[in-house]
């Protein structure tokens, strides 16, 4: 089935299998391999990546579901200066140890960034509560997004 979508800005078009997942096509076929895998059952959120700005997991959509989108994945985040400056807040915060689930993390943070509200620590640990870490503390995790968040909101205003 042929797929053409916009990845990371760049325009890609390609026959892949009808059940080729959206992560594989990624990863396989684009060679980016910050988007990770680890579940395989839409629990963990380390295959995160944006389809049209919506977080999505990689590793249960298919890669003909991003079709005619816009797929966002951490490199495509990289070098920007919300990357930098989340870059800058996580590693602050120690919020980052082997940093196998930062990409999830960070691109989720990036949608709540780009919805423009401020957020309450309760609702970061809401909107965080699909990705999982396995080595670091969440506190941190959510000291550092909930810092990130109000942040980037109040500098856009």
């Amino acid at each position: 089935m042929e797929i053409a979508s916009v990845v990371n800005g760049k325009r890609h078009e390609m026959d892949v299998a009808d059940n080729t997942l959206l992560l594989d096509w990624l990863r396989t076929d684009l060679g980016l391999t910050g988007t990770k895998q680890s579940c395989e059952v839409q629990v963990c959120g380390v295959c995160t990546v944006l389809v049209d700005g919506v977080p999505v997991s990689g590793c249960t959509t298919l890669a003909v579901e991003a079709r005619d989108s816009e797929v966002t994945t951490i490199e495509g985040l990289r070098g920007t200066d919300f990357y930098l400056r989340a870059e800058e807040v996580f590693m602050r915060h120690s919020a980052v140890q082997c940093g196998f689930c930062s990409p999830g993390f960070i691109l989720t943070v990036y949608t709540l960034v780009n919805a423009g509200r401020t957020l309450s620590q309760d609702e970061i640990k809401e909107a965080l509560n699909g990705n999982l870490c396995r080595c670091t503390g969440y506190k941190s995790i959510i000291d550092a997004a909930f810092e990130i968040v109000n942040a980037e909101v109040a500098r856009k205003k």
